[in-house]
């Protein structure tokens, strides 16, 4: 039996159902587990508690895959989760608006260490633990056999992998990859390069708030921060801004939102591209005292995990402080944290004393977070790694 036992008092994460097991809450580990085998997890007196998958090179050692003793962790197990996630996709109706969503949202859907999103009829794996590394191919023919989809593409490329002691790896698991892709979502279209693009190619988990910027758009000269693909510019552009500026330090991606932009007929003279440091642009835009209705501060992940807080918070606060600064009076500013080591007081803490700092009162009028699709299982609030703040500043 390839068995981790638990140093005494140590289980009480997993009694309430938390996934994660770290190394130092392990008194010894038996039967010479290879990284991605399957373990027993015996509290210190040889009770059960979960199965998990193993990591020998990972702080995390181990991630829960049941808390049931009866369960066999086979192929049926991973036929039985991918379908109930599945299930539980079709049953928020998201196809009405879209065609791509996340189907399967790693622990959050009792899978730690795997992602799927679907882009119209290409679904894209991202694989990000041992455990999950070892049943690759398995889920790969679930997830064939299931959706049916032409190709599943293979975005194993994330930093945490070398965590795990994996290394990177991209490319068609099954199927062909069209030349090109263009998913809709609300009536707009997106060409996504899931080969090359950030993330698994567009981000899914921020679709809800996109529609909410269109709605507050109509009129305003607004500026779009860490652009990518031009989503937020897109949604505000059709709900009626009367200017929108987005900065992104990618000509790459500033291309593909121009493309955007052409794809749905939306009038470009409105919009203007500016591949630039965002940090820098911003102190520019302030030196030129230029001024916005709307600021969107959708940053890439300057946390990703709690030890790099302290960096991370001082990135956030000089960003949001300008952005305040950029702002006109009675104008609104989205900011968005996706980094996982940085908690919802925190961030809120942080543009607390960013707009203290700029001398302006500010009122939150949304709090934002992930899509639907992108669940938080209650016991893993590692999970709500998307957050964000609606903020109106005084007259």
């Amino acid at each position: 039996m390839k068995k981790i036992t638990l140093k005494a008092g140590r289980e009480k994460s997993l009694l309430r159902r938390h996934p994660w097991i770290f190394s130092g809450a392990i008194a010894h580990v038996d039967g010479a587990p290879a990284d991605g085998d399957t373990v027993q997890v015996c509290n210190a007196a040889g009770g059960f508690l979960a199965w998990a998958g193993y990591s020998a090179q990972s702080q995390i050692s181990a991630r829960a895959w049941s808390w049931i003793e009866s369960d066999k962790i086979d192929a049926e197990f991973f036929r039985a989760r991918i379908s109930r996630a599945l299930a539980a996709r079709k049953a928020l109706h998201i196809a009405q608006s879209s065609n791509s969503m996340r189907l399967v949202h790693s622990e959050s859907d009792g899978l730690p260490g795997l992602i799927v999103d679907q882009y119209g009829e290409v679904l894209v794996m991202q694989i990000g633990s041992a455990g999950a590394e070892r049943w690759r191919d398995t889920c790969a023919d679930i997830l064939q056999e299931l959706s049916n989809p032409l190709c599943i593409y293979e975005r194993s490329d994330a930093d945490s992998r070398a965590l795990e002691g994996l290394a990177e790896r991209n490319g068609v698991l099954r199927g062909n990859l069209p030349e090109s892709l263009v998913i809709e979502e609300h009536g707009l279209r997106f060409a996504v390069d899931v080969a090359h693009g950030q993330k698994t190619g567009f981000y899914l988990d921020q679709r809800d708030n996109r529609a909410l910027t269109g709605s507050l758009a109509q009129g305003k000269d607004m500026l779009n921060c860490f652009c990518y693909s031009g989503g937020f510019s897109l949604y505000a552009l059709r709900g009626g801004a009367k200017s929108v500026l987005s900065i992104d330090a990618s000509e790459e991606a500033l291309q593909l939102a121009r493309h955007n932009v052409e794809l749905n007929g939306i009038d470009a003279s409105r919009a203007e591209w500016q591949c630039a440091d965002v940090f820098a642009a911003l102190r520019k835009l302030r030196d030129q005292n230029r001024k916005f209705d709307l600021i969107i501060l959708d940053p890439p992940k300057f946390a990703p995990t709690a030890a790099f807080a302290e960096k991370a918070a001082r990135g956030y606060k000089d960003i949001n402080l300008l952005g305040f600064k950029l702002l006109r009076p009675g104008g609104m500013l989205a900011t968005y944290s996706c980094s996982g080591g940085i908690s919802d007081d925190l961030f809120q803490k942080i543009i607390a004393g960013a707009a203290l700092d700029a001398n302006v009162t500010a009122h939150i009028v949304h709090k934002l977070h992930a899509a639907p699709d992108h669940p938080v299982l209650l016991s893993f609030p590692e999970g709500a790694y998307l957050k964000g703040l609606l903020l109106r500043i005084g007259d």
